[in-house]
Protein backbone atom coordinates (compact mmCIF):
# COMPACT_ATOMS: atom_id res chain seq x y z
CA UNK A 1 0.00 0.00 0.00
CA UNK A 2 1.45 3.23 -1.09
CA UNK A 3 1.11 5.40 1.94
CA UNK A 4 1.55 9.53 2.12
CA UNK A 5 4.00 8.76 5.28
CA UNK A 6 6.66 7.29 2.46
CA UNK A 7 7.00 10.62 0.88
CA UNK A 8 9.97 10.69 4.14
CA UNK A 9 13.06 9.63 2.03
CA UNK A 10 14.20 7.50 4.96
CA UNK A 11 10.97 5.86 4.82
CA UNK A 12 10.50 5.70 0.67
CA UNK A 13 14.07 3.26 1.31
CA UNK A 14 12.17 1.09 3.09
CA UNK A 15 9.03 0.47 0.61
CA UNK A 16 9.79 -2.42 -1.77
CA UNK A 17 11.04 -4.42 1.22
CA UNK A 18 7.77 -3.90 3.21
CA UNK A 19 5.99 -4.63 0.45
CA UNK A 20 8.07 -7.47 -1.51
CA UNK A 21 6.63 -8.32 -5.40
CA UNK A 22 3.65 -10.36 -4.94
CA UNK A 23 0.37 -11.98 -6.66
CA UNK A 24 -1.12 -8.77 -7.15
CA UNK A 25 1.62 -7.26 -9.15
CA UNK A 26 1.38 -10.32 -11.54
CA UNK A 27 -1.89 -10.10 -11.85
CA UNK A 28 -1.49 -6.25 -12.84
CA UNK A 29 1.51 -7.14 -14.79
CA UNK A 30 -0.47 -9.21 -16.82
CA UNK A 31 -2.58 -6.33 -18.01
CA UNK A 32 0.40 -3.68 -18.32
CA UNK A 33 1.82 -5.90 -21.04
CA UNK A 34 -1.49 -6.53 -22.86
CA UNK A 35 -1.77 -2.73 -23.12
CA UNK A 36 -0.04 0.01 -25.45
CA UNK A 37 -0.67 2.93 -23.08
CA UNK A 38 -0.73 2.59 -19.46
CA UNK A 39 -0.56 4.93 -16.08
CA UNK A 40 0.05 4.03 -13.14
CA UNK A 41 -1.60 5.90 -10.53
CA UNK A 42 0.54 6.20 -7.56
CA UNK A 43 3.21 3.54 -8.63
CA UNK A 44 5.35 4.43 -5.26
CA UNK A 45 9.25 3.26 -6.47
CA UNK A 46 7.45 2.19 -10.31
CA UNK A 47 8.21 -1.00 -9.93
CA UNK A 48 5.47 -2.33 -12.04
CA UNK A 49 6.40 -0.03 -14.99
CA UNK A 50 9.91 -0.74 -14.45
CA UNK A 51 9.39 -4.62 -14.43
CA UNK A 52 6.92 -4.22 -17.65
CA UNK A 53 9.37 -2.39 -19.56
CA UNK A 54 12.35 -4.83 -18.53
CA UNK A 55 9.69 -7.79 -20.16
CA UNK A 56 9.29 -6.38 -23.33
CA UNK A 57 6.97 -3.80 -22.62
CA UNK A 58 7.74 -0.87 -25.57
CA UNK A 59 4.53 1.63 -25.63
CA UNK A 60 4.18 4.58 -23.42
CA UNK A 61 4.55 3.63 -19.55
CA UNK A 62 3.69 6.80 -17.46
CA UNK A 63 3.57 6.78 -13.15
CA UNK A 64 2.40 9.10 -10.79
CA UNK A 65 3.22 9.53 -7.33
CA UNK A 66 2.80 12.72 -4.85
CA UNK A 67 5.84 11.42 -3.21
CA UNK A 68 9.40 13.03 -4.71
CA UNK A 69 11.17 10.37 -2.81
CA UNK A 70 9.53 7.45 -4.31
CA UNK A 71 9.60 8.93 -7.66
CA UNK A 72 13.25 9.69 -7.38
CA UNK A 73 13.50 5.24 -6.75
CA UNK A 74 11.80 5.25 -9.56
CA UNK A 75 13.77 6.86 -12.00
CA UNK A 76 17.05 5.35 -11.15
CA UNK A 77 15.47 1.80 -11.96
CA UNK A 78 14.31 2.65 -15.37
CA UNK A 79 14.44 6.64 -16.75
CA UNK A 80 12.68 5.63 -19.88
CA UNK A 81 9.21 5.55 -18.10
CA UNK A 82 7.67 8.56 -18.10
CA UNK A 83 7.56 9.48 -14.25
CA UNK A 84 5.00 12.26 -13.10
CA UNK A 85 5.04 14.11 -9.56
CA UNK A 86 1.40 14.85 -8.69
CA UNK A 87 -1.74 13.06 -8.21
CA UNK A 88 -5.03 13.20 -10.16
CA UNK A 89 -6.36 16.46 -9.46
CA UNK A 90 -3.12 18.32 -10.44
CA UNK A 91 -2.59 15.85 -13.82
CA UNK A 92 -5.28 16.18 -16.79
CA UNK A 93 -5.15 13.50 -19.45
CA UNK A 94 -7.38 13.30 -22.03
CA UNK A 95 -8.90 9.66 -24.01
CA UNK A 96 -4.52 8.76 -23.45
CA UNK A 97 -4.79 5.61 -21.83
CA UNK A 98 -5.43 2.16 -22.91
CA UNK A 99 -4.91 1.29 -19.12
CA UNK A 100 -4.84 3.18 -15.86
CA UNK A 101 -3.68 0.91 -12.74
CA UNK A 102 -3.58 1.72 -9.06
CA UNK A 103 -1.72 -1.19 -7.13
CA UNK A 104 -0.97 -1.70 -3.54
CA UNK A 105 -4.71 -0.74 -2.12
CA UNK A 106 -4.16 3.06 -3.19
CA UNK A 107 -7.37 2.88 -3.96
CA UNK A 108 -7.73 3.25 0.10
CA UNK A 109 -5.95 6.62 0.00
CA UNK A 110 -8.89 8.25 -1.35
CA UNK A 111 -10.63 8.97 1.51
CA UNK A 112 -13.14 11.79 1.13
CA UNK A 113 -16.32 11.56 -0.83
CA UNK A 114 -15.26 14.93 -2.96
CA UNK A 115 -11.60 13.25 -3.40
CA UNK A 116 -13.03 10.24 -4.51
CA UNK A 117 -15.21 11.50 -7.35
CA UNK A 118 -12.43 13.87 -8.76
CA UNK A 119 -9.85 11.17 -8.77
CA UNK A 120 -12.77 9.04 -10.20
CA UNK A 121 -14.14 11.31 -13.31
CA UNK A 122 -10.03 11.69 -13.88
CA UNK A 123 -9.18 8.41 -14.26
CA UNK A 124 -12.49 8.07 -17.02
CA UNK A 125 -11.08 11.31 -18.67
CA UNK A 126 -7.84 9.47 -19.10
CA UNK A 127 -8.84 6.39 -20.70
CA UNK A 128 -9.29 5.75 -24.40
CA UNK A 129 -13.03 4.50 -25.53
CA UNK A 130 -11.97 0.96 -24.88
CA UNK A 131 -9.79 0.68 -22.20
CA UNK A 132 -9.96 -0.56 -18.74
CA UNK A 133 -9.08 0.62 -14.89
CA UNK A 134 -7.59 -2.21 -12.61
CA UNK A 135 -7.29 -1.64 -8.81
CA UNK A 136 -8.27 -3.19 -5.78
CA UNK A 137 -9.28 -2.44 -2.08
CA UNK A 138 -9.61 -4.98 0.73
CA UNK A 139 -12.65 -6.43 1.55
CA UNK A 140 -14.17 -4.98 4.83
CA UNK A 141 -15.54 -7.85 5.83
CA UNK A 142 -11.98 -9.50 6.42
CA UNK A 143 -11.83 -6.36 9.36
CA UNK A 144 -7.95 -6.50 8.39
CA UNK A 145 -7.24 -3.88 10.27
CA UNK A 146 -8.02 -5.92 13.81
CA UNK A 147 -4.40 -7.45 13.01
CA UNK A 148 -2.79 -3.88 13.38
CA UNK A 149 -1.64 -4.06 16.93
CA UNK A 150 2.29 -3.35 18.74
CA UNK A 151 2.35 -6.88 18.92
CA UNK A 152 2.93 -7.29 15.35
CA UNK A 153 5.90 -6.03 14.38
CA UNK A 154 7.52 -6.12 11.23
CA UNK A 155 11.66 -6.15 10.62
CA UNK A 156 12.78 -4.97 6.76
CA UNK A 157 16.53 -4.19 6.49
CA UNK A 158 17.60 -0.73 6.25
CA UNK A 159 20.40 0.51 2.90
CA UNK A 160 22.76 0.28 5.62
CA UNK A 161 21.83 -3.16 6.54
CA UNK A 162 20.16 -2.47 10.00
CA UNK A 163 17.41 -3.58 10.97
CA UNK A 164 13.97 -1.48 11.04
CA UNK A 165 11.41 -2.24 13.30
CA UNK A 166 7.48 -1.12 12.43
CA UNK A 167 4.08 -1.58 13.69
CA UNK A 168 0.62 -0.30 13.41
CA UNK A 169 -1.58 0.56 15.77
CA UNK A 170 -5.21 1.70 15.28
CA UNK A 171 -7.15 4.60 16.67
CA UNK A 172 -10.43 2.92 18.46
CA UNK A 173 -13.50 3.65 18.32
CA UNK A 174 -13.17 2.97 13.94
CA UNK A 175 -15.38 5.37 12.30
CA UNK A 176 -18.02 3.77 9.59
CA UNK A 177 -15.02 2.90 6.45
CA UNK A 178 -12.55 4.95 7.92
CA UNK A 179 -9.64 3.70 9.94
CA UNK A 180 -6.98 5.85 11.51
CA UNK A 181 -3.82 4.70 12.52
CA UNK A 182 -0.10 5.14 13.48
CA UNK A 183 2.66 3.47 11.86
CA UNK A 184 6.08 3.21 13.65
CA UNK A 185 9.30 2.79 12.34
CA UNK A 186 12.45 2.58 14.80
CA UNK A 187 16.00 1.77 13.57
CA UNK A 188 19.20 1.81 15.33
CA UNK A 189 19.92 5.35 13.64
CA UNK A 190 16.19 7.50 13.66
CA UNK A 191 12.66 7.20 14.51
CA UNK A 192 9.57 7.68 12.73
CA UNK A 193 5.71 7.53 13.39
CA UNK A 194 3.38 8.39 10.42
CA UNK A 195 -0.40 9.02 11.16
CA UNK A 196 -2.84 7.97 8.34
CA UNK A 197 -6.56 6.89 7.54
CA UNK A 198 -7.77 4.84 5.00
CA UNK A 199 -11.19 4.47 3.83
CA UNK A 200 -12.66 0.18 3.20
CA UNK A 201 -15.41 0.53 0.87
CA UNK A 202 -17.59 -2.50 0.00
CA UNK A 203 -18.14 -3.71 -3.09
CA UNK A 204 -21.37 -1.92 -3.35
CA UNK A 205 -19.90 1.74 -2.79
CA UNK A 206 -16.82 1.11 -5.04
CA UNK A 207 -20.02 0.09 -7.91
CA UNK A 208 -21.95 3.60 -7.05
CA UNK A 209 -18.66 5.72 -7.24
CA UNK A 210 -17.48 4.25 -10.36
CA UNK A 211 -21.28 4.73 -11.90
CA UNK A 212 -20.80 7.96 -10.58
CA UNK A 213 -18.07 8.79 -12.36
CA UNK A 214 -19.63 7.27 -16.07
CA UNK A 215 -17.33 3.71 -15.13
CA UNK A 216 -18.97 0.05 -15.32
CA UNK A 217 -17.78 -3.02 -13.62
CA UNK A 218 -16.78 -5.60 -16.36
CA UNK A 219 -14.88 -7.62 -14.27
CA UNK A 220 -14.53 -8.58 -10.17
CA UNK A 221 -12.65 -11.10 -8.08
CA UNK A 222 -12.17 -12.02 -4.67
CA UNK A 223 -8.40 -12.77 -4.64
CA UNK A 224 -5.73 -12.81 -6.90
CA UNK A 225 -5.92 -16.52 -8.30
CA UNK A 226 -9.50 -14.77 -9.50
CA UNK A 227 -11.95 -16.27 -7.22
CA UNK A 228 -15.40 -14.98 -6.57
CA UNK A 229 -16.04 -11.88 -4.68
CA UNK A 230 -17.96 -12.80 -1.81
CA UNK A 231 -18.62 -11.75 1.67
CA UNK A 232 -15.46 -13.33 3.17
CA UNK A 233 -12.89 -12.80 0.31
CA UNK A 234 -9.89 -11.00 1.40
CA UNK A 235 -10.27 -8.31 -1.62
CA UNK A 236 -12.25 -6.39 -3.97
CA UNK A 237 -10.82 -6.67 -7.26
CA UNK A 238 -12.11 -4.42 -10.15
CA UNK A 239 -12.01 -4.37 -14.03
CA UNK A 240 -13.98 -1.37 -14.89
CA UNK A 241 -14.63 0.56 -18.26
CA UNK A 242 -16.14 3.96 -19.32
CA UNK A 243 -19.98 3.43 -20.22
Amino acid sequence: MVDRSFGDPSLAALYDGLHPWGAGDEFCLGYVQGAESVLDVGCGTGRLLRRARAEGHRGRLTGLDPAAAMLVRARWGEPSVEWVLGDLRSQVWDREFDLVVMTGHVFQVLVGEEELKTALHAVRAALGPCGRFVFETPNPAARVWETWTPERVREVPDVDGSAVRTWREVDQPVLGDRVTFTETFLSPRWYRVSRSTLRFPDADTVSRLLAGAGLTVVERYGDWGRGPCTHTSPEIITVAAPV
